[in-house]
């Protein structure tokens, strides 16, 4: 039996009720979630309008309640762009598998978020405050591209990833001294226990025996095989508003995953894109952390700016490489081979030689390797010898491991997933995947010559953070279609 046909203007009056209803709903959600700046700043005249595009996008709205919420929000308030819109790079839409809600709430105020008096409270304001006091808060949207050929499983390390940030309420940055940047931040995992190479060191990815039992005696026994690793042995401290630098800071073992620098517009909003991917999954050199100030006692030592990776290169324990054969040559071909300034972007080519070789960056699993030697691996690996020479050291010797020229270095072609290194038929090995980047920061960095977060591991540049959320099964979260598919 045939449905009931409906008259013709029977079926305009439905689709006008039902109009009406989306009309009433988006006016009624626009003005719920609106959110203005008390005076004597201005408010958005078209909070309504703007939360009601937003709400109705069709990258926006498959998306769950609580970072729908957060978008609403932000469009409602005074800004120059409305969230960013996520186009799909592939027949099907792009997937939202994980997202980050940020505020200034779980860190530590520092300069940058606090006023502190006889110190700044008499200065203006630099990165949040703005809009006569407007909460700063943010959201971050991982996105799967389901790609014909790659992996639609965003735990494989050569899934292809687009990550959308969308940052309200920091002020714009002037003049050369700095920006704002992401970060992706993973924390280290006390690994399972196998036996040794032959050489007595660890496998990779593992621990000994004779590390476990040195890891379990440290503080409350916390540091077994699957939790996350303490620096003391207790109950994990995440970053927190009652933190107190240098004498109370989390005991966490971060590793930060750069998504890109940043600046903010006209109306304190700021947006970023990051592809990640096997091309940029790719940590800043690890010696450069005791130079930065985020280790207690470093700047009391004079060690600040002490070190540069400028010239590509294993560190201080390592290969140091000549300033012609591996700077930024301003010549159209380096010495060696390749373009002149460093591109490392240019990770792929059809002629091999034409790939960037002077990465001054390493891929985030040998990264993790790097800690592991230096923090976990106490009995198997350099037992006895103090920080920071046991990281100098591990970085030297785990980046000999993938380095097949000896050159310090790992360049696009030795860190490919399907090159094969240290005894592996390949390094899919040497990439964590983005599901395991739990936390997301974002730093008022200063310009320092530095690829490391500035003051890393500490708090003190942080001006926005927050917690990874899984959504799974994932949802549809693109509308429209990307000009260029790469």
């Amino acid at each position: 039996m045939k449905p009931t046909q409906r008259s013709g203007n029977g079926a305009r009056q439905g689709l006008l009720a039902i109009g009406l209803s989306t009309l009433l709903y988006t006016i009624t959600a626009a003005q719920a979630r609106a959110e203005q700046p008390p005076p004597p700043c201005h408010p958005n005249p078209n909070a309504a309008a703007d939360v009601a595009t937003v709400h109705n996008r069709g990258d926006v709205r498959f998306l769950p309640d609580p970072l729908q919420d957060r978008l609403e929000r932000m469009a409602s308030r005074p800004h120059t762009y409305l969230p960013l819109q996520v186009y799909a790079e592939a027949d099907k839409p792009s997937m939202l598998f994980q997202y980050y809600l940020l505020d200034t709430t779980g860190f530590e105020p520092n300069p940058f978020t606090a006023r502190f008096p006889g110190i700044n409270d008499k200065a203006m304001l630099t990165a949040t405050g703005g809009n006569c006091g407007l909460p700063t808060i943010g959201a971050v949207r991982l996105a799967l591209e389901p790609k014909p050929g790659l992996p639609t499983d965003p735990s494989d390390i050569r899934a292809f990833i687009d990550v959308f940030s969308d940052f309200s309420n920091l002020f714009v940055i002037n003049n050369e001294s700095g920006w704002y940047e992401g970060w992706m931040i993973h924390d280290v995992i006390v690994p399972p226990v196998a036996a040794p190479r032959q050489d007595g060191h660890a496998q990779f990815g593992t621990i000994t025996a004779a590390d476990a039992k040195v890891l379990y005696q440290m503080g409350s026994h916390h540091n077994t095989s699957g939790h996350i690793f303490t620096l003391d042995g207790k109950e994990p401290h995440f970053p927190s508003p009652h933190d107190r630098w240098p004498h109370k800071q989390t005991n966490v073992l971060p590793i930060s995953l750069s998504m890109g620098a940043m600046n903010c517009l006209q109306q304190a909003d700021c947006h970023g894109y990051w592809e990640f991917n096997y091309q940029t999954n790719w940590i800043f050199p690890l010696y450069e952390l005791p130079f930065t100030g985020g280790i207690p006692g470093t700047f009391e030592a004079g060690k600040i700016g002490e070190l540069s990776s400028l010239i590509p290169g294993s560190g201080p324990s390592g290969i140091k490489n000549s300033p012609i054969d591996y700077g930024d040559n301003p010549n159209t071909a380096a010495p060696l081979g390749g373009a002149g300034p460093r591109d490392p972007d240019r990770f792929d080519a059809d002629v091999e030689r034409q790939r960037e070789y002077r990465q001054r960056f390493i891929p985030s699993g040998l990264a993790n390797e790097i800690y592991l030697d230096t923090w976990l691996r106490l009995a198997s690996f350099e037992p006895g010898v103090p920080f920071p020479k046991r990281l100098f050291d591990a970085y030297a010797a785990e980046v000999k491991r993938v380095d097949k020229n000896g050159d310090g270095v790992i360049s696009a072609a030795e860190g490919d997933p399907d090159a094969a290194s240290d005894g592996f038929k390949d390094n899919s090995r040497l990439f964590l995947p983005a599901t395991s980047y739990r936390r997301f920061a974002v730093t008022r960095e200063i310009n320092d010559g530095y690829l490391a977060p500035r003051f890393a591991p500490s708090q003190r540049a942080w001006v926005l953070s927050g917690r990874a959320i899984t959504v799974s099964p994932a949802v549809p979260a693109s509308q429209g279609r990307d000009g260029d598919d790469r």
